[in-house]
């Protein structure tokens, strides 16, 4: 892959290009913000041959309404480049002004396909059914977060899963499959039938949930889960700040304190609240909350069906 910044309009987007080229460690070309977009990209055309790339991807100047001389441009970089693809990137968030961009967009350079963005967001990709009726093109891709892994191939029967609150199971099974190898998933099956599960092993899942995405994509994958999110019973943003805050309270422990929580006198947790920044009830919460996950792991193992206890402060009620 190649990549061309040929987005000299919005300060720092030549900047920001470069650093995501080097963070995901391909090629790119870059000439500031002088020589106009056209000239860019064409230079970067060449460049790319030179470099003997495979796929090129031209970075242009977003556009919040349809301008006449930066739809002429986008059609001389069109004209001068004879890309194989031209891609509209939509932000979902913006409903009706997103369609009408779409419409523009399509009208005067040609799209042959769209990216929907913010999918995790309050607008479910309603804007997405609209915009694919406007241009008559394939919505290609889905962004679910800012991160490098919130990009995803676009399911029609999926999406339309999320629209209407009925989650989306085969995108939730395969992040995990991303995250959770086969042999990491069985030793931790193995820990906790053993009753062995740790505040460390506790910290090591946060983190590879937190890689899937943002909680408020995750939960929308689950069934029942993307309804109380619609209905706003699922506070998003407390349940991210309430995970942050465990993570921070548990990097404050030392080895031994996480591996044998019983040893967290009054003295230990004193010292965790002021490391992470809570207060000692803060502390003696997720202590709780480790507790009862433990118990629950036990009843597990016996064969019984667990009491689920404090889902409400989970959900950031």
């Amino acid at each position: 892959p190649f990549l061309i910044a040929a987005d000299t309009y919005r300060p720092a987007a030549v900047d920001q290009l470069v650093t995501l080229a080097k963070q995901i460690n391909v090629d790119y070309y870059e000439e500031g913000v002088n020589n106009s977009p056209v000239n860019i990209a064409a230079n970067g055309i060449k460049a790319a041959r030179e470099a003997g790339a495979d796929v090129v991807i031209i970075d242009t100047a977003g556009r919040l309404q349809i301008d006449e001389e930066l739809m002429r441009e986008l059609q001389q970089i069109r004209d001068k480049t004879n890309p194989a693809e031209v891609l509209l990137v939509a932000d979902a968030m913006t409903g009706q002004e997103a369609v009408n961009i779409a419409r523009g967009f399509n009208e005067q350079v040609g799209v042959t396909g769209l990216i929907l963005t913010k999918i995790d967001g309050d607008a479910r990709g309603g804007a997405a059914i609209s915009m694919r009726a406007v241009t008559n093109v394939p919505i290609k891709f889905l962004g679910t977060s800012e991160k490098m892994d919130g990009f995803e191939l676009f399911h029609p029967d999926r999406l339309t899963d999320r629209i209407l609150g009925m989650g989306d199971m085969m995108s939730l099974i395969e992040k995990a499959e991303e995250a959770f190898s086969e042999e990491e998933a069985l030793k931790l099956q193995q820990k906790m039938m053993k009753n062995q599960f740790t505040l460390q092993d506790f910290l090591e899942q946060l983190q590879k949930i937190k890689r899937m995405g943002s909680i408020a994509n995750i939960l929308g994958m689950i069934p029942g889960m993307s309804r109380l999110q619609m209905q706003g019973a699922i506070d998003n943003e407390q349940v991210e700040k309430r995970i942050k805050r465990v993570e921070a309270i548990i990097n404050s422990m030392t080895p031994d304190e996480r591996n044998n929580p019983k040893k967290l006198n009054a003295s230990r947790k004193k010292r965790i609240a002021k490391g992470s920044g809570v207060e000692v009830r803060d502390v003696n919460e997720v202590l709780s909350q480790f507790r009862q996950m433990q118990k629950m792991m036990e009843q597990l193992r016996r064969g019984k069906l667990p009491n689920i206890p404090g889902i409400g402060k989970l959900m950031g009620r």
